[in-house]
């Protein structure tokens, strides 16, 4: 648990030397493969202007993103690495990007068009790296779209017009290592580069493990892996068994905005959800839904302060929550801890995520608002 210290009104700590140890961790379970950090969506919440830095100091070679914007935004923090995206509706700023060295995905012949148009008006070559759909139906070619898509690859190639650099796709089950999606997809993506082979294309980086595959299915580490939710400590599934040492980087925390003693029969929130069974002190913790703080939690999770679990009671509002503390001493200003790496006893995102119906990824992603985020454990 961080120490206790003059905090923020709400406060996300984030670990950064934890952060660089579970990268570390993932590049050793996947010896030989490349390592890609993805730091997509505000890098999982955990603010992605301090994280990415911390991935090229743990030796990540490549880092990931989803949009276009976000891999400018990389470039513009003055990222000079390897950087791939993969998700742009028509109408993508691929000129950008091709411009910025930036390399794109293209899932589609009408999306490889684009991206060459974008790198003939600027004058440059596009790395490209061709995505297959392998069963999880999201992005990427599938069936014949796939093989239009390798012809028009090796013509526009051929012609000087793009660089193929690598072919990849996404596991639909990699948390479930007994799931039957694992083995035929890893069987798609095989006969994928074969055709890319007989098409006259050299796959490049062949990449399909992403942070489940990297911990439990060595058969598909291949040319590089992508570490996403495990390398900021979470597991994509609580029960998936693994030997990688993974410790969660980020801790929520606040401080009671306001402390009071009630009697029995008292009522907390909106819909009056909750009521004390006997005397008690409430706690107000000044966070709420508008932080990403979800409304399905209420009367389920449980915080910790002053060493002790505490229920938060009633609804989660947009501004603030409140727990029961009990006859516990407590008083203004205290340091609460809504989820963390669970060293102290506090809960962890999965508790929360359990807590919610949901998943850590969830958790963690969402956080917002009025939420300041500090840092520990940088490199001087």
């Amino acid at each position: 648990m961080v120490n206790d210290h003059p905090l923020p009104q709400a406060e996300a700590v984030v670990d950064l030397a934890a952060y660089r140890a579970n990268l570390e961790a993932l590049a050793a379970a996947a010896p030989g493969a490349a390592l890609m950090a993805v730091v997509k969506a505000d890098a999982y919440g955990h603010g992605v202007e301090a994280v990415a830095p911390a991935a090229r100091q743990a030796g990540a070679t490549w880092l990931g993103v989803a949009t276009i914007e976000e891999a400018l935004a990389l470039r513009h923090r003055g990222d000079t690495g390897r950087v791939l995206c993969w998700l742009s509706a028509p109408g993508g700023d691929f000129a950008a990007a091709v411009s910025a060295r930036i390399e794109v995905t293209a899932s589609s012949v009408a999306q490889l068009d684009e991206i060459v148009t974008a790198g003939t008006a600027v004058g440059l070559r596009p790395r490209v790296q061709l995505k297959v759909d392998t069963g999880l139906s999201r992005n990427g070619a599938h069936g014949e779209e796939w093989f239009r898509l390798l012809e028009t690859a090796r013509s526009a190639q051929d012609a000087g017009r793009v660089q193929v650099t690598g072919v990849w796709s996404h596991l639909a089950a990699s948390e479930e290592p007994e799931h039957p999606a694992n083995a035929a997809q890893e069987r798609a993506f095989t006969e994928a580069v074969a055709q890319m082979e007989s098409a006259g294309l050299e796959p490049g980086l062949r990449h399909l493990a992403n942070s489940g595959a990297i911990l439990t299915r060595p058969s598909v580490h291949l040319d590089l892996v992508r570490a996403g939710i495990a390398s900021y400590g979470y597991s994509p599934d609580p029960a998936l068994r693994h030997d990688v040492p993974l410790r969660p980087a980020m801790t929520l925390r606040a401080r009671l905005a306001q402390v009071k003693r009630v009697p029995a029969g008292t009522s907390v929130s909106y819909g009056w959800t909750w009521t004390a069974e006997q005397e008690t002190t409430l706690g107000l913790v000044p966070i709420g839904y508008a932080e990403g703080i979800m409304r399905s939690v209420s009367n389920r999770a449980t915080l910790l302060h002053r060493g002790v679990r505490v229920p938060l009671v009633g609804k989660v509002c947009m501004d603030q929550l409140v727990v029961d503390l009990g006859d516990g001493p407590a008083r203004r200003g205290d340091s609460i801890v809504l989820w963390g790496p669970g060293d102290d006893g506090e809960p962890t995102a999965d508790d929360w995520a359990r807590n919610a119906g949901t998943i850590s990824y969830e958790v963690v992603t969402r956080l917002g608002g009025r939420i300041v985020r500090t840092y520990r454990g940088a490199h001087a």
